[in-house]
């Protein structure tokens, strides 16, 4: 009879289970102290990697002599290049929000603020665990002292045992709450129920990491640039000797070849002079926001034609090898929010540049798919490059829900879906692509020479409704008063 035994393999530390070159991924154990009774007990390790998300190492301890049992997930891959910040509206009675799936890194905190409550990352390992486990969890810790605060200090075990029924009556669905789970290193996760539509409960934003972030994380921060950002555009009287200019090419197109075929010199001016500026690139210092090693920002202004004047900076590490591109919107807040449609009919439609500022959501109905503002942060890339950063952010944001726990019909579902939007590249059947921007910083690129002919793509302002603005924070400013010292002094 075939010996289906889990192979178990005895180390004499965690360091030298999770180097081990073993492809099989055997299950390690050590020999580890145990905190509750002082003997010895055994602690097993799992390293493994789920699927689409990241490769994990899964510890447990048992004691045989009192006990104790806890567990723990740490993870064995790298820091992610942006912090995340998961917010789940959790309505009272709706047992699914309490299921969902949650993997806290030791680096994480997570906050409730109905209740005033955080439990920081020192307090609570790394885990894999649910919302309900969670906050159980937390619970059981708080009252584990409480025989003690009660002899020591009545009043705040009183108190203490006031917050644990209000925290308990969360972790039974017995109130509203908001969960917040933010982690500087980039490594946890909230299950998205509706993936791979969006999750009306569900908010996700990524960051980057403050300097004092990077160095709570592990990573050498100079001191003297922990005040400064990598996105700070230098002003006109930056000293030179810091600074490094080179020229920049200018874009061609396609009114400028056909001028240049003709000779015509008026036509080869106009065509190519629309697509080029006189700006000058600038180099500045800045910091990596992977390593936080000393790297180089490229920023220099451009016109885009149809467009609007936008600041372009790119950061380069020679240090870890992290690139970064962004592009900021130059002039004034639009007063109109902006929605471009494209129907996408051939290939050819796929090679169209595409600008989507960090405020523009995207939308295909042909696969009822749309991600909200702010997903995928501000990109410049084309079409096709769109459809594949969203096809990765897809697999990375809800990753290991294509892991071994996931039930059959939701695999199929995940499956077709996938194969649909890879779909899209071949471009068999016409879709539409929407960009919609409240900020109107958006832009993709006509394939004519005016954008009045091209047909396949059309733009749409509108006005922004109320809580569009106050997203946004444009409800908050007030110019009165700068309007007020401007009219006296004209």
């Amino acid at each position: 009879m075939e010996n289906n035994k889990e192979e178990i393999v005895d180390v004499g530390s965690v360091v030298e289970a999770v180097s081990a070159d073993d492809s099989d991924a055997p299950l390690y154990q050590v020999e580890s102290l145990c905190m509750r009774c002082g003997e010895n007990g055994v602690t097993r390790f799992l390293l493994t990697l789920i699927p689409h998300f990241r490769k994990v190492l899964l510890s447990a301890f048992e004691c045989p002599h009192c006990g104790e049992r806890n567990n723990e997930v740490q993870f064995a891959g790298e820091i992610q290049p942006r912090g995340c910040n998961y917010s789940l509206k959790v309505p009272s009675s709706d047992q699914k929000m309490f299921h969902r799936q949650v993997v806290k890194s030791e680096s994480a905190t997570i906050k409730i603020p109905e209740l005033d409550f955080e439990i920081p990352p020192e307090a609570q390992r790394g885990s894999l665990s649910t919302v309900e486990g969670i906050l159980v969890r937390a619970a059981d810790e708080l009252e584990a002292l409480q025989e003690e605060r009660k002899k020591l200090d009545p009043q705040t075990a009183e108190a203490i045992d006031q917050f644990l029924l209000k925290l308990r009556a969360c972790a039974k669905g017995d109130s509203t709450f908001t969960f917040i789970l933010d982690d500087p290193a980039g490594n946890s996760f909230i299950e998205n129920l509706y993936a791979p539509s969006p999750d009306p409960s569900l908010n996700i934003k990524f960051y980057e990491r403050t300097p004092e972030q990077q160095a709570l994380l592990g990573y050498l921060v100079d001191p003297s640039q922990q005040g400064e950002s990598s996105n700070v555009v230098p002003s006109e009287g930056l000293s030179s000797t810091s600074d490094k200019r080179e020229p920049r090419g200018s874009v061609g197109a396609v009114a400028g070849h056909r001028a240049i075929a003709q000779s015509n010199s008026a036509e080869i001016a106009d065509a190519l002079f629309r697509y080029s500026a006189p700006e000058e690139v600038m180099t500045f210092p800045s910091t990596c926001g992977a390593c936080a090693a000393s790297c180089e920002t490229r920023m220099f202004m451009t016109r885009i034609p149809y467009f609007q004047e936008v600041i372009v900076m790119a950061s380069t590490c020679d240090a870890c090898g992290y690139r970064n591109s962004e592009l900021k919107p130059g002039g004034r807040i639009p007063e109109k929010g902006k929605r471009i449609t494209l129907f996408v009919k051939n290939i050819n439609d796929l090679s169209r540049d595409l600008i989507k500022s960090d405020t523009a959501g995207v939308k295909i109905p042909e696969l009822d798919l749309e991600l909200a503002g702010g997903t995928l942060g501000g990109i410049v890339t084309t079409v096709e490059g769109l459809i594949t950063k969203i096809s990765e952010s897809l697999e990375r944001v809800h990753g290991f829900s294509f892991g071994d726990s996931l039930d059959e019909n939701k695999r199929t579902k995940w499956q077709d879906f996938k194969a649909k939007l890879n779909k899209l590249l071949s471009v068999e059947e016409s879709w539409t692509l929407i960009l919609d921007d409240a900020l109107a910083n958006s832009f993709i690129a006509p394939v004519t020479d005016d954008i009045k002919d091209d047909h396949q793509l059309t733009f749409e302002e509108y006005e922004r409704s109320w809580e569009q603005n106050e997203e946004l924070g444009l409800n908050d400013i007030d110019t009165s008063s700068a309007d007020a010292a401007y009219n006296s002094t004209s």
